[in-house]
């Protein structure tokens, strides 16, 4: 008989008996991050050895300033040039050649770390590109895995020789397709907190000031607080009962801003999301991230509102397609969104992705030599 052990979702998973599994991420916001922990804890509970790295360790100083420190200011000051650099990286061309040449200086380190390793898996779609190549020229000999944490693929997400794709949702797997890759839906990578909430809504309310009645939308920005986010609340603010809640992240300044209207509660960063989660009537969010897929798993409704460019606005195309998340356009049709998803019957019960997924086992599934199963032909699972 295999042994077991208590898996995330509160069932029982058959322990691996060894095994070492590298997981590759990076220190570029929450996201990224978030999942490699989430991944990296199931797959210990397996009894898998596992180890993360920081992929933007494995690049010069230069490199690594560029990508951890200019990818908010770009994004919040300079949206257009970040839109351009986020498309331009789809065609081949001077910057994603650049982009390219900066994944070829991760090599020799990425290597080096994934030696031992019997499993390599990213959540990071520079390392899947730095994988994929070590992989095209033998230098890593095991299997490969990305794990994209956008709802949007993208060229930078996909490589034709890592040898498994995995996505949080269905929608994305099948927009995965466009890059000529493989790709199998396996669910979301975060804490089994948003599906089993311990604080009791009332008590999450009472704790904020909340009335128990009220509609609450809770508003996420990301870990840095991005976006025209007090435009977002003045436009939910146009709904007559509706009180809102916003994360800030470590964007102290913001939460200052925001915090003087007695319908709003600003919050800093918090270990408590799914209390707050399961305190919300709907997600209102704008690029597709973490808290977006916290929200799924939670089985909150999901708005996509004013997106940051880039990622956020493809993330939000690919939900809105997918029926995931609402993309509405101004104040009106934001308050409809709002009223609609919270009275749509059925809504919090949803799930995007098959019964029973779970990234860990599609991870273990590799470690133990068994190829997850294709989905069928023409078609993402």
């Amino acid at each position: 008989m295999p042994l077991v052990v208590a898996g995330s979702s509160g069932g029982s998973v058959p322990l691996a008996l060894g095994g070492r599994v590298l997981v590759v991420s990076a220190t570029v916001g929450q996201g990224h991050e978030g999942a490699a922990r989430e991944l990296a804890g199931r797959l210990r509970a397996r009894g898998v050895d596992v180890t993360v790295r920081d992929h933007l360790d494995a690049l010069p100083g230069v490199a690594r300033r560029i990508l951890r420190d200019l990818y908010q200011p770009t994004v919040q000051y300079a949206p257009a040039l970040f839109d351009t650099l986020f498309h331009g990286l789809e065609h081949d061309g001077p910057l994603r050649r650049t982009v390219d040449a900066v994944c070829r200086w991760a090599e020799p380190e990425v290597e080096r770390w994934a030696a031992e390793a019997d499993v390599v898996v990213t959540t990071y779609p520079l390392a899947g590109q730095t994988l994929g190549a070590l992989r095209e020229q033998g230098r890593i000999t095991v299997p490969t895995m990305t794990y994209l944490t956008d709802p949007a693929a993208h060229a930078t997400w996909c490589h034709p020789a890592v040898d498994h794709h995995l996505t949080v949702t269905r929608a994305t797997a099948l927009d995965a397709r466009r890059y000529g890759v493989r790709s199998r839906a396996v669910g979301p990578l975060c804490s089994p907190a948003f599906t089993h909430p311990g604080e009791t809504r009332g008590a999450v309310r009472a704790g904020l000031g909340l009335p128990a009645e009220a509609p609450v939308a809770l508003i996420s920005a990301g870990s840095l607080g991005m976006g025209a986010v007090p435009q977002t609340v003045r436009d939910l603010l146009t709904h007559p009962r509706l009180r809102v809640v916003v994360l800030c992240g470590r964007n102290a300044g913001l939460r200052r801003r925001l915090g003087r209207d007695p319908r709003v509660v600003a919050l800093g960063w918090r270990d408590d999301v799914a209390a707050l989660m399961g305190a919300a009537d709907v997600l209102v969010h704008n690029a597709g991230g973490l808290s977006l897929t916290e929200a799924l798993a939670a089985g909150l409704p999901a708005i996509t509102y004013r997106p940051i460019a880039g990622h956020g606005r493809a993330n939000a195309a690919v939900l809105d397609r997918a029926g995931i998340a609402p993309w509405p356009h101004g104040a009106a049709e934001l308050v409809h969104a709002v009223d609609t998803v919270i009275g749509e019957p059925g809504r919090r019960r949803r799930r995007w992705w098959p019964a029973g997924a779970d990234p860990a086992a599609a991870v273990q599934d590799v470690l133990a030599g068994q190829r997850p199963a294709p989905a069928p032909t023409g078609a993402a699972s």
